[in-house]
């Protein structure tokens, strides 16, 4: 038997004000999205922000349905939409931004899996890293140089 070692490296910073200002912007527009997202059911809102190479910022939020499967979360809604609209621009970063609508959240959420495999093809397709930066509702925000730092032994096209 042969042991792996996997690890991922994750910069933390206190509060938004210890951000570079292009990047406490794009969490603001995440935090404005994530106050529109659809969640009647969870009433767990995200939002997210991208920026494109192009300086577009498009931002997504999560949109809930009662058949659960059928809802989109805010990373998907926003790299879709990015790439329908401008395929031949870089995704460099996105910021996300999670939490109850009924509690505080000062915990750094990350994507979830899902949104992980999403955004990691685009890492590929682009062959170029994007940059995450993520937090709760408040307090702690989380910098990963890229997505495939937090997803680091990935599903690709290889394999199929």
């Amino acid at each position: 038997m042969k042991k792996l070692k996997i690890e991922c490296n994750i910069n933390v910073f206190e509060s938004l004000d210890e951000l570079p200002k292009n990047i406490q912007k794009l969490m603001h527009h995440a935090q404005e999205a994530r106050l529109k997202a659809h969640a009647p059911y969870s009433n767990f809102l995200v939002g997210a922000a991208l920026e494109l190479s192009n300086g577009e910022i498009i931002s997504g939020n999560n949109q809930e349905n009662a058949a659960y499967p059928s809802g989109l979360c805010a990373e998907r809604t926003a790299i879709f939409y990015a790439h329908s609209k401008f395929p031949k621009e870089k995704i460099l970063r996105m910021a996300i931004t999670a939490g109850s609508k009924n509690k505080k959240e000062t915990t750094p959420i990350p994507p979830c899996g899902g949104c992980r495999q999403a955004l990691v093809e685009y890492e590929q397709l682009q062959d170029n890293s994007i940059e995450l930066y993520f937090m709760g509702t408040d307090g702690r925000i989380a910098h990963s140089s890229s997505v495939e730092n937090i997803l680091p032994w990935i599903f690709d096209k290889s394999v199929l």
